[in-house]
């Protein structure tokens, strides 16, 4: 049987200048409306509207940007909403990537604290946080940052209260519910469990960002021992996260 994304309740056209307008499916984060939102992306991208430049899919909307000179943007915004409106096939998530992150003291230097608010041995949350098989929902806030959904409602934090000016690029981390592979240094005010050698952004290759919405992601925990030899790996080109396809 092949499953179907439905449209309820109904989307929402909102304009964005003259170059842009977003569809709206709802207004929380939630698996459903992930799954629609990466619907109508994959089905704009198989019909290739006349205009459309770039869409950008979030949790809960998709962003179309657009060129005026080829597109009139209230017609084109009219035709996205209709065809949001219908049901559209699911995305099939095709790619697996098994991404190995060495977790807790200096690689993750939140994971002690965040064990003791949930009462857990930090092994425990390593375990409930490398268990799942996460979605990658949308990539944000900074180049090739990857917002994943699918962590561990037991482990769901608030974020700190102070954000740190600094945190290292590959860090993987949690904040509320969700949880994040960080592409570059960058300031964070996330729970930083620990990190990952491999490299998710990279402008000089092809594909610049290593995920994409709608990849799956598994996290394999990694002896600390291993980080240099990894690092250096990924430094020099070469893939650490493994790709599974299908």
């Amino acid at each position: 049987m092949t499953q179907s994304v439905t449209a309820e309740p109904a989307p929402r056209l909102l304009a964005c200048g003259d170059t842009a307008f977003t569809i709206e499916f709802g207004a929380s984060i939630d698996a459903d409306l992930s799954a629609r939102v990466l619907a109508l992306d994959a089905a704009l991208a198989a019909r290739a509207l006349p205009g459309i430049v770039e869409t950008v899919p979030t949790y809960r909307s998709l962003t179309v940007h657009l060129d005026p000179l080829c597109a009139d943007p209230a017609e084109l915004g009219r035709a996205v909403l209709a065809l949001a409106g219908e049901p559209l096939a699911a995305v099939p998530s095709s790619r697996l990537w098994r991404i190995p992150v060495v977790y807790g003291g200096e690689f993750g230097i939140d994971l002690e604290t965040v064990a003791a608010h949930h009462g857990l041995a930090p092994d425990a949350v390593i375990a409930r946080h490398s268990a799942p098989e996460y979605r990658v929902a949308m990539i944000g806030f900074l180049p090739g940052y990857a917002y994943l959904e699918g962590l561990d409602p037991g482990l769901a934090l608030s974020r700190r209260p102070s954000p740190r000016p600094v945190t290292p690029a590959g860090t993987i981390s949690i904040g509320g519910a969700q949880a994040l592979v960080a592409s570059i240094a960058a300031p964070s005010g996330w729970h930083l469990l620990g990190r990952t050698p491999e490299k998710t952004f990279v402008p000089e290759r092809d594909p610049v960002f290593l995920l994409r919405p709608g990849d799956r992601v598994r996290f394999v925990p990694t002896p600390a021992r291993r980080w240099d030899a990894l690092a250096a790996a990924a430094e020099a080109g070469e893939p650490v996260a493994e790709l599974c396809e299908g």
